[in-house]
Protein backbone atom coordinates (compact mmCIF):
# COMPACT_ATOMS: atom_id res chain seq x y z
CA UNK A 1 0.00 0.00 0.00
CA UNK A 2 1.06 3.31 -1.10
CA UNK A 3 1.88 6.16 1.54
CA UNK A 4 -1.79 8.10 1.25
CA UNK A 5 -2.60 11.52 1.21
CA UNK A 6 -1.13 13.35 4.47
CA UNK A 7 1.32 10.69 5.15
CA UNK A 8 5.04 12.14 3.77
CA UNK A 9 5.76 15.39 4.80
CA UNK A 10 8.42 17.06 3.31
CA UNK A 11 10.25 20.25 4.29
CA UNK A 12 12.41 21.89 2.01
CA UNK A 13 14.55 25.55 1.23
CA UNK A 14 17.91 26.34 0.54
CA UNK A 15 21.32 25.08 2.63
CA UNK A 16 21.02 26.98 6.26
CA UNK A 17 17.46 28.09 6.57
CA UNK A 18 16.76 25.90 9.08
CA UNK A 19 15.18 22.87 7.62
CA UNK A 20 16.58 20.49 10.73
CA UNK A 21 15.58 22.94 13.49
CA UNK A 22 12.37 23.12 12.13
CA UNK A 23 11.73 19.40 12.20
CA UNK A 24 13.68 18.84 15.18
CA UNK A 25 11.08 21.93 17.07
CA UNK A 26 7.79 20.23 15.15
CA UNK A 27 9.27 16.74 16.92
CA UNK A 28 9.63 18.25 20.30
CA UNK A 29 6.19 19.39 20.42
CA UNK A 30 4.41 16.23 19.12
CA UNK A 31 6.21 14.01 22.15
CA UNK A 32 5.28 16.77 24.43
CA UNK A 33 1.85 16.03 23.29
CA UNK A 34 2.01 12.39 22.84
CA UNK A 35 5.01 11.02 25.24
CA UNK A 36 3.95 7.75 24.03
CA UNK A 37 4.97 8.07 20.10
CA UNK A 38 7.03 5.82 19.12
CA UNK A 39 9.47 7.38 16.14
CA UNK A 40 12.50 6.17 14.69
CA UNK A 41 14.46 8.26 11.84
CA UNK A 42 17.75 10.56 12.32
CA UNK A 43 18.76 13.84 11.83
CA UNK A 44 22.05 15.49 9.71
CA UNK A 45 24.09 17.66 12.16
CA UNK A 46 27.26 20.14 11.85
CA UNK A 47 30.53 19.37 13.02
CA UNK A 48 32.31 22.71 13.24
CA UNK A 49 35.65 23.55 14.58
CA UNK A 50 36.81 26.93 15.02
CA UNK A 51 33.51 28.23 13.74
CA UNK A 52 33.74 26.24 10.22
CA UNK A 53 32.13 23.58 9.40
CA UNK A 54 34.58 20.96 8.43
CA UNK A 55 31.77 17.72 8.21
CA UNK A 56 27.85 16.58 9.21
CA UNK A 57 27.60 13.58 11.06
CA UNK A 58 24.39 11.29 11.40
CA UNK A 59 23.12 11.32 14.74
CA UNK A 60 19.64 9.05 15.79
CA UNK A 61 17.12 10.23 17.80
CA UNK A 62 18.25 8.13 20.52
CA UNK A 63 21.58 10.48 20.34
CA UNK A 64 23.65 7.65 18.80
CA UNK A 65 26.11 9.76 16.37
CA UNK A 66 28.79 8.64 13.23
CA UNK A 67 30.49 10.41 10.67
CA UNK A 68 28.28 11.20 7.35
CA UNK A 69 30.97 13.42 5.78
CA UNK A 70 33.98 15.13 6.43
CA UNK A 71 36.88 17.80 4.71
CA UNK A 72 39.84 16.27 7.16
CA UNK A 73 39.10 12.53 5.81
CA UNK A 74 42.49 11.11 5.35
CA UNK A 75 42.36 7.37 6.16
CA UNK A 76 43.76 4.52 3.09
CA UNK A 77 40.04 3.81 2.87
CA UNK A 78 37.97 7.35 2.45
CA UNK A 79 40.61 7.66 -0.62
CA UNK A 80 37.74 5.91 -2.41
CA UNK A 81 34.86 7.61 -0.77
CA UNK A 82 32.67 9.75 -3.04
CA UNK A 83 32.62 13.44 -2.74
CA UNK A 84 29.95 16.08 -2.30
CA UNK A 85 31.96 19.51 -2.83
CA UNK A 86 34.75 19.41 -0.47
CA UNK A 87 32.73 16.94 1.34
CA UNK A 88 34.16 13.28 1.60
CA UNK A 89 31.36 11.07 2.34
CA UNK A 90 31.85 7.65 4.85
CA UNK A 91 28.98 5.65 3.00
CA UNK A 92 29.97 2.68 5.75
CA UNK A 93 29.66 4.94 8.61
CA UNK A 94 26.32 6.27 7.28
CA UNK A 95 24.87 3.10 6.61
CA UNK A 96 25.93 1.30 9.69
CA UNK A 97 23.47 3.95 11.97
CA UNK A 98 21.06 5.32 9.64
CA UNK A 99 19.91 2.10 8.11
CA UNK A 100 18.84 0.02 11.53
CA UNK A 101 16.54 3.33 12.22
CA UNK A 102 15.12 2.71 9.10
CA UNK A 103 13.51 -0.67 9.47
CA UNK A 104 9.81 -0.56 9.36
CA UNK A 105 8.46 -1.94 12.71
CA UNK A 106 4.29 -2.52 13.69
CA UNK A 107 4.73 -0.19 16.19
CA UNK A 108 6.19 3.00 14.84
CA UNK A 109 4.00 6.06 14.75
CA UNK A 110 6.77 8.22 12.67
CA UNK A 111 9.77 8.20 10.82
CA UNK A 112 12.04 11.07 10.93
CA UNK A 113 14.58 11.12 7.92
CA UNK A 114 17.21 14.58 7.82
CA UNK A 115 17.85 14.45 5.00
CA UNK A 116 17.05 12.47 1.89
CA UNK A 117 20.41 14.24 0.24
CA UNK A 118 22.88 13.94 -2.47
CA UNK A 119 25.48 12.35 0.43
CA UNK A 120 22.92 10.29 2.00
CA UNK A 121 21.83 8.30 -1.39
CA UNK A 122 25.30 7.43 -2.22
CA UNK A 123 24.28 4.46 -0.25
CA UNK A 124 22.78 2.07 -2.12
CA UNK A 125 20.51 0.74 0.72
CA UNK A 126 19.43 3.96 1.44
CA UNK A 127 16.79 5.08 -1.16
CA UNK A 128 15.17 1.57 -1.13
CA UNK A 129 15.05 1.85 3.03
CA UNK A 130 12.95 5.15 2.41
CA UNK A 131 10.52 3.72 -0.55
CA UNK A 132 9.69 0.59 1.90
CA UNK A 133 8.65 3.36 4.36
CA UNK A 134 6.55 5.21 2.22
CA UNK A 135 4.74 1.95 1.06
CA UNK A 136 4.49 1.18 4.71
CA UNK A 137 1.93 4.10 5.35
CA UNK A 138 3.75 5.17 8.76
CA UNK A 139 3.84 9.37 8.43
CA UNK A 140 7.46 10.43 7.49
CA UNK A 141 8.57 13.47 8.30
CA UNK A 142 11.75 14.30 6.23
CA UNK A 143 14.00 16.96 4.60
CA UNK A 144 15.13 17.22 0.88
CA UNK A 145 17.62 19.72 -0.73
CA UNK A 146 15.87 22.03 -3.30
CA UNK A 147 17.13 21.87 -6.85
CA UNK A 148 20.33 23.49 -7.81
CA UNK A 149 20.08 25.29 -11.04
CA UNK A 150 16.53 24.01 -11.93
CA UNK A 151 17.76 20.57 -11.60
CA UNK A 152 16.24 17.87 -9.36
CA UNK A 153 18.03 14.53 -7.74
CA UNK A 154 16.26 11.74 -9.12
CA UNK A 155 15.40 10.18 -6.12
CA UNK A 156 14.53 13.70 -4.37
CA UNK A 157 12.44 14.28 -7.65
CA UNK A 158 10.59 10.88 -6.99
CA UNK A 159 10.00 11.85 -3.10
CA UNK A 160 8.86 15.38 -4.32
CA UNK A 161 6.36 13.92 -6.64
CA UNK A 162 4.94 11.36 -4.31
CA UNK A 163 1.35 11.54 -4.56
CA UNK A 164 1.47 11.14 -0.63
CA UNK A 165 4.10 14.43 -0.21
CA UNK A 166 3.25 17.44 1.16
CA UNK A 167 6.03 19.90 0.40
CA UNK A 168 6.63 22.82 2.92
CA UNK A 169 8.93 25.41 1.35
CA UNK A 170 11.12 27.33 4.32
CA UNK A 171 12.23 30.82 4.08
CA UNK A 172 13.20 33.06 6.72
CA UNK A 173 9.78 34.82 7.17
CA UNK A 174 8.05 31.65 7.73
CA UNK A 175 9.75 29.40 10.08
CA UNK A 176 6.94 29.74 12.91
CA UNK A 177 3.54 29.72 11.00
CA UNK A 178 5.32 26.55 8.70
CA UNK A 179 6.13 24.95 12.18
CA UNK A 180 2.87 24.78 13.73
CA UNK A 181 1.36 24.07 10.22
CA UNK A 182 3.48 20.89 9.78
CA UNK A 183 3.06 20.08 13.67
CA UNK A 184 -1.32 20.02 13.35
CA UNK A 185 -0.71 17.81 10.11
CA UNK A 186 1.17 15.20 11.49
CA UNK A 187 -0.58 15.04 14.79
CA UNK A 188 -3.39 13.77 12.62
CA UNK A 189 -1.96 11.89 10.33
CA UNK A 190 -0.10 9.88 13.44
CA UNK A 191 -3.58 9.68 15.10
CA UNK A 192 -5.04 7.97 11.76
CA UNK A 193 -2.18 5.47 11.66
Amino acid sequence: MAAGAGKCFLVTGPPGVGKTTLIMRVLESLKASNPSLKVQGFYTGEIRQGGQRVGFEVVTLDDRRAPLASINASSPESYRWPTVGRYKVDVASFEAIALPELQVRADTDLFVIDEVGKMELFSSSFFPAVLRILESNIPVLASIPTPKSGRDIPAVARLRNHPGATIFTLSPGNRDSLKDNIYYQLTDAVSKH
